[in-house]
């Protein structure tokens, strides 16, 4: 029997009891009595549970702040794990879901930061060792090889090799070699090159106004030069479309994994997953922690308008779980709601106050939603992530029994006869799919879970192997946020930040003009300009040390690590702002 650990699955339970410090009023009524807690600072309202609200609870609490977070679906938001209902069968758990599978890359550091002050039993460092590098990677080609990569990092073990092992890789990498010609792959290398060179205002300027697509030089560039370097890089990973996606933005992140993959400025290797599901392993001993912080929790509670008068925010029209329109009271308010959510709460009147807000109206958000197959014999898959580069609805996945060590999965999950979990990202939702002809929006859900599982076979089963069984397919999850499908009207409640060019000047601050209010969530301005789990743990930093900056304490303001810059470009960036200054380009760009 697989070691499951009770206090792993009661954290959730023992938190939304957890009394709430700011007041609450009805309608019509007087303000209810606080609970009393153990923070004698002034009150915060965290508008949403999500990583970013929990952050700024985690960074106010520990400030002294009598903080409660109100969230209207679950903790965790994007980030949280869930079961299969109905699917827990003889005393087991039920069978692990999730929004889509986590990554934690080692050029995150803030919320590394935050993982290690979170106590684990047994752990030195928090929930932070709870983090498993995967030794290698795949991306999946239909009707060719895949191309394997080992990941190296102190303690990786090479994984065994069969003859057969090697003669696929061998044929994988000559197979790419014949159809990305070497004056493309030079073209590509020069363009990283350029980026990484680049100064700040190049950046922020002619790159941040250029497509990813126009960048590379896609266009004129082979098929497959296309789908690994300009689409596999922004569809599959940050579901992102080349064609429109900020050089920018997806310029940094390719910059900051390649330093990464080199040892430099990392937190730890470049690919990091949880081993455990989500909630056990992170979210569920954080909330558990803020608990005991006197962090007070309100779930289900959904936040409708947020109340300006007088130059400041005066309170919070929110819907109780049973319906009741209440007002929310507190001295300051941090919003860390999605920003598709956050916008729809802002009034004129609280618009014309800071017109940053106004201007995320015109950020974009996308589809990017999981869907887990349950399988009842564990696949001959990669270890590790495998990107499936030349499916239509352009899938990512990971096989995950063989990462959580703590479990035995058909012991611990589900009915006993389900061995294992290959959770699936869908990033395109928009181009027509391999069986019905139609995109995943136009699917009912049975549909996409066909498709899916046809894109998959297509991209695994394809060169004289069988990776995949239909007979060993048990069940699948569909992330329950999304409803509708196969309507004229689908809907997303968890859509993703995308990343057009020009929209980074439409992020707003952390701190608005607004002295009570303060924002975070991963469309804030921070550096990592990607809509990620540390983009939205840093923005929360910012908005706690802006509203420790409003009130003037005394104390210690958070932590905020920016993506590494290695010294050695610090002279071709100066030379390289002389050149913009001068109207010339990056003296490495041959166009």
């Amino acid at each position: 029997m697989g070691r499951v650990s009770s206090t792993r699955r009661t954290f959730v339970t023992t938190a939304a009891a957890a009394g709430t410090a700011a007041a609450v009023t009805t309608a019509a009524g007087p303000a209810r009595a606080a609970v009393p807690t153990a923070a004698p600072g002034p009150s915060v309202a965290v508008l949403g549970g999500g990583v970013a609200g929990l952050t700024a609870a985690h960074e106010l609490a520990e400030r002294g702040f009598a903080v409660t977070v109100y969230e209207r679906r679950a903790l965790g938001g994007k980030a949280r794990s869930m079961g299969v209902p109905g699917s827990a069968r003889g005393g087991r758990a039920e069978l692990p879901a999730e929004h889509g599978f986590r990554f934690i890359p080692g050029i995150y550091h803030n919320l590394p930061d935050t993982m290690r002050r979170v106590p684990f039993p047994g752990n030195a460092n928090g929930v932070w060792d709870n983090l498993v590098a995967p030794p290698e990677m795949a991306m999946a080609r239909t009707g060719k090889e895949d191309l394997r990569f080992p990941l190296p990092w102190p303690g990786h073990r090479p994984p065994d090799l069969t003859l057969d092992d090697i003669r696929r890789a061998l044929t994988a990498l000559l197979e790419t070699f014949s159809s990305v010609p070497v004056w493309e792959s030079a073209h590509f290398i020069n363009r990283m090159l350029v980026f990484c060179t680049s100064c700040d205002e190049r950046r922020n300027g002619p790159w941040e106004e250029r497509s990813w697509w126009d960048f590379t030089g896609a266009a004129r560039m082979s098929y497959d030069y296309q789908r690994l370097l300009a689409v596999g890089v922004t569809r599959n990973i940050v579901a992102t479309r080349a064609e429109e996606a900020s050089t920018r933005t997806i310029g940094t992140v390719l910059e900051a994994l390649l330093l990464n993959s080199l040892g430099r400025g990392a937190d730890g290797p470049v690919d990091r997953i949880l081993d455990a599901p989500t909630n056990e392993a992170w979210i569920d001993p954080w909330v558990a922690h803020l608990t005991s912080l006197g962090v007070g929790f309100r779930v289900g509670w959904t936040v409708r308008e947020v109340l300006y008068g007088s130059g400041r925010v005066t309170g919070v029209a929110v819907e109780d779980p049973d319906g009741a329109r209440r007002t929310v009271t507190a001295d300051h308010y941090v919003q860390a709601m999605p920003v598709e959510h956050a916008r729809r709460t802002w009034g004129t009147a609280l618009r014309a106050a800071d017109p940053q807000l106004a201007r995320c109206d015109g950020l974009r958000t996308d589809w990017m939603t999981g869907i887990q197959f349950y399988l009842t014999e564990r696949a001959p898959l990669v270890d590790g992530h495998l990107n499936c580069v030349d499916s239509p609805w352009s899938l990512t996945a990971i096989q995950q029994a063989r990462h959580w060590a703590s479990h035995d999965f058909p012991a611990d999950f589900g009915d006993g006869t389900a061995v294992d979990c290959l959770s699936v990202d869908i990033s395109e939702w928009n181009k027509p799919g391999v069986l019905y002809g139609r995109t995943a929006r136009q699917c009912t859900r049975e549909q996409v879970a066909r498709e899916v599982w046809a894109q998959l076979k297509a991209a695994l089963n394809d060169t004289g192997r069988t990776v995949l069984k239909d007979s060993a397919l048990h069940s699948w999850f569909l992330d329950p946020g999304v409803s509708g499908l196969g309507t004229p009207h689908p809907v997303n409640e968890d859509e993703l930040l995308i990343h057009p060019v020009g929209t980074w000047r439409l992020r707003p601050a952390a701190v608005t003009r607004i002295p009570n209010l303060f924002l975070a969530g991963d469309y804030v301005a921070v550096d990592i300009d990607l809509a990620t789990m540390e983009g939205a743990n840093a923005s929360a930093r910012a908005a706690v040390n802006g509203l420790l900056d409003r009130v003037g304490s005394a104390a210690e303001r958070c932590a905020i690590v920016p993506l590494f810059r290695p010294p050695e470009l610090a002279a071709a960036k100066r030379h390289d702002r002389l050149r913009l200054r001068l109207g010339l380009p990056n003296l490495l760009d041959l166009g």
